[in-house]
């Protein structure tokens, strides 16, 4: 058994809360993982993430997308409710690597993603989630202008999807570090 996964699985439940925080931001969810521990594998633990983000619901979905910074962001987004633990910390550790590819792009990228950004938080009410893993700054755009035709419920149910995929990527980042 993988030994972060192993330690886990033995830690009080307030710090297995916390470690999953990192990888989601959603309290609910978190709390949803560490109750289905012990988890036998990786394997166990990636199935159990997504049917247990499978059960959240709009507020939930919006507590974890408050916690990513704005894509194209210099900086991650400020802190509302640190916690304790450092899971903020981890998690913004992570925003930037995931995102380093739309840091780095050029000011005037940077400048359209600030603009649609802000269209975006005022037509929908959340932050633009995307899995910037792997994504050109110019991806991520084009990806944002298209997402700016869904309607809000369509674009709640793609953005939660993105979240799932950011929360998995960060589920193998943890069980590694």
């Amino acid at each position: 058994m993988n030994a972060t996964l192993a330690a886990w699985n033995a830690a009080e439940e307030s710090a297995a809360i916390e470690s999953m925080l990192a990888c989601c931001g959603s309290r609910r969810w978190a709390q949803a993982m560490a109750a289905q521990r012990p988890l036998a594998s990786v394997w166990a633990l990636s199935d159990a993430a997504d049917r247990a983000w499978g059960n959240m619901q709009e507020p939930d979905w919006l507590e974890a997308f408050a916690c990513h910074p704005r894509i194209g962001e210099r900086t991650p987004a400020p802190v509302t409710e640190p916690q304790s633990y450092d899971p903020v910390e981890r998690s913004a550790a992570w925003s930037r690597k995931e995102q380093l590819a739309a840091r780095a792009a050029n000011e005037m990228v940077l400048a359209e993603l600030a603009d649609e950004n802000q269209r975006y938080e005022q037509r929908f009410g959340f932050t633009y989630i995307v899995c910037a893993t792997g994504k050109s700054a110019s991806e991520m755009l084009t990806i944002l202008k298209r997402r700016l035709g869904n309607d809000r419920e369509s674009e709640l149910r793609e953005a939660a999807e993105q979240q799932r995929q950011i929360m998995q990527i960060r589920l193998g980042k943890w069980l590694v570090e």
